[in-house]
């Protein structure tokens, strides 16, 4: 669908959007700004997006995926442990909809510190 950048201040990631009614709506949000916010080894930030949790939801996820926590109205990255994983499984504290993959390294967003401010926009 499309090519997003998600710029914080200390780093980036470029994502490509999904064929999904959650890429759809984001993209039509496109650009906003938010605040991070951290929660064990994943990163996520409110947005101006509101969309129902989709048939294919899930809590566990992969590094690289890009997820919408509904009743959170938040887009969430994990990319590694959270306070609620099993082993080395990357679980979000609900089910999600993934909506967009990244090809860079997550682990990137360690660097990443509550109140950053974090921009998406295409490419």
């Amino acid at each position: 669908m499309a090519k997003i950048k998600l710029t914080f201040d200390t780093c980036a990631i470029t994502a490509d959007t999904l064929d999904t009614l959650t890429a759809k709506a984001v993209i039509d949000a496109l650009p906003f700004s938010a605040r991070a916010q951290t929660w064990g080894e994943e990163v996520y930030f409110s947005t101006p997006v509101e969309v129902p949790r989709e048939a294919d939801a899930r809590d566990v996820v992969e590094a690289g995926e890009l997820a919408y926590w509904v009743e959170g109205t938040a887009i969430a990255i994990g990319f590694g442990r959270t306070p609620i994983s099993v082993g080395d499984e990357i679980r979000l504290a609900s089910p999600t909809n993934i909506w967009a993959r990244t090809t860079d390294d997550v682990r990137i967003l360690g660097r990443v510190k509550e109140g950053e401010r974090v921009l998406l926009d295409l490419v």
